[in-house]
């Protein structure tokens, strides 16, 4: 069975979506910011402060290209994933991406006390939301099917990720 690749932007419930759908799926899943920090020994967090930006995207470039040699998986990607177009080629190849979407408001709502968020360590976290929502807007692009996530329980979400997937695969 091919992947079943969720993309989206922070605070789009890729993790959450994500462990749902492979268990009702019987699928292994699988996390790209995880498995960084599993090969590197070192958080998502300490990897920007102590490397830099440049340094996670290579280590997340490795990851993917592991996990996207594999079938059968759910993989929740980190948000940045699809910035890289061989990021994205790879995770095609073998999978159906779905991009999880929702509304800045909701995504600040989602991860506002969450600190875990480099990206979003600066004076405006929602308006820094809003213009990277826009600068990834072209990237979000390559995936097969989109479901917005905002003000949606989570079954429903889960539902719907499973009708495009089977639609697509």
């Amino acid at each position: 069975m091919p992947n079943l690749v969720l993309t989206g932007f922070m605070g789009t419930g890729k993790t959450t979506v994500g462990k749902k759908l492979s268990g009702k799926l019987g699928m292994k899943l699988v996390d790209t910011d995880r498995e960084i920090e599993r090969v590197t020994g070192m958080t998502v967090n300490q990897i920007f402060k102590k490397h830099g930006e440049i340094r996670f995207r290579s280590e997340e470039k490795a990851a993917v290209k592991r996990i996207a040699k594999e079938d059968n998986q759910v993989i929740s990607t980190g948000g940045g994933v699809v910035l890289d177009p061989e990021n994205t080629t790879m995770l095609k190849e073998n999978g159906i991406i779905i991009c999880l979407t929702a509304s800045p408001e909701v995504i600040y709502e989602r991860v506002r006390r969450k600190k875990n968020r480099p990206l979003l360590q600066t004076e405006d976290p929602l308006g820094t939301i809003n213009r990277l929502l826009n600068e990834r807007a072209p990237f979000y692009r390559c995936a097969d099917a989109v479901v917005d996530t905002s003000n949606r329980e989570l079954d429903e979400v889960v539902g719907e990720v499973i009708r495009l997937f089977m639609e697509h695969k």
